[in-house]
């Protein structure tokens, strides 16, 4: 085999492009993770079954089915409806509704491990609901589980490549353009594999940080 760096040159403005498309995913999939993920967790200790019920089956249906259905759904069936996205903003949403019902346990599991006495402690000052959310039980369940969230944001990163399928131009599929232009499959692959790398690890390294610094 032999390596050819005039075609890691020539790739560079596709890969540099790709690299910025899978970081919007990322980013934005990852703001609406965790924030439509709270929504779930919040949905999980309605006072009523009529929330609590449909909250756990809409999770559980998201959760159990594959992401890649999901996309081809979100893409080609929803514009038969009059819904149509384009299919950068489809993959965004996907990904982050999809996991989304992953953050959303792990919010629960936070949530559930503030002790009990708080939520006495909240009713006994007669906070509102809201105050008694965000002012006493996340600011500490959120230390708690911090470190799992960001766990999920690596997964949706090694999973922003499905997003091809639907034709997004995030580094994978400009990597499988650039080679069927040129023929090169070695060094475009090779590059996106190092790009992950690069980009995951340090991610990991500051999860593990997190972890120390906020659990222990």
């Amino acid at each position: 085999m032999n390596w050819d760096w005039s075609a890691v040159a020539d790739f560079m403005p596709r890969f540099w492009d790709g690299v910025l498309v899978t970081l919007e995913i990322l980013v934005l999939g990852s703001l609406i993770s965790f924030t439509l993920g709270l929504v779930w967790a919040i949905g999980f200790r309605a006072p009523t079954r009529f929330v609590r019920w449909p909250v756990n089956v809409v999770t559980e249906f998201i959760r159990t089915t594959p992401l890649l259905v999901q996309l081809f759904f979100l893409y080609f069936v929803l514009p038969e409806w009059g819904v149509r996205f384009s299919a950068l903003t489809t993959g965004t949403i996907a990904i982050g509704v999809h996991y989304s019902t992953y953050t959303a346990q792990v919010y629960r599991a936070g949530i559930e491990a503030v002790p009990a006495g708080q939520w006495e402690a909240a009713t006994a000052l007669s906070l509102p609901a809201h105050r008694t959310w965000f002012a006493v039980i996340l600011p500490q369940a959120v230390r708690r589980i911090t470190p799992a969230l960001g766990n999920y944001v690596i997964a949706m990163l090694k999973d922003t490549p499905l997003v091809a399928a639907i034709g997004v131009l995030e580094m994978l599929q400009q990597s499988r353009l650039e080679s069927a232009a040129t023929f090169q499959y070695t060094e475009p692959l090779t590059v996106i594999g190092i790009a992950f790398i690069l980009i995951a690890y340090p991610a990991s390294l500051l999860v593990r940080a997190l972890e120390r610094r906020l659990v222990h």
